[in-house]
């Protein structure tokens, strides 16, 4: 079984939307590399400011 960790210990990333800072998940663990976004909040809001420059 693997060591447990401290949330301390995990790795963070800044989300590119509203600028916190947030820690690996569990659920992230495969897609890692591609998140971008702390929560899908977030995630709507970029889509929607994309859609805002096309106009």
């Amino acid at each position: 079984m693997a060591k447990m960790q401290k949330k301390s210990d995990l790795p963070k990333k800044i989300c590119k939307i509203c600028g916190l800072p947030f820690a690996w998940r569990k659920k992230w663990e495969r897609d890692w590399t591609e998140i971008k976004f702390c929560s899908e909040r977030c995630k709507r809001a970029s889509r929607l400011k994309k859609i805002g420059k096309n106009k």
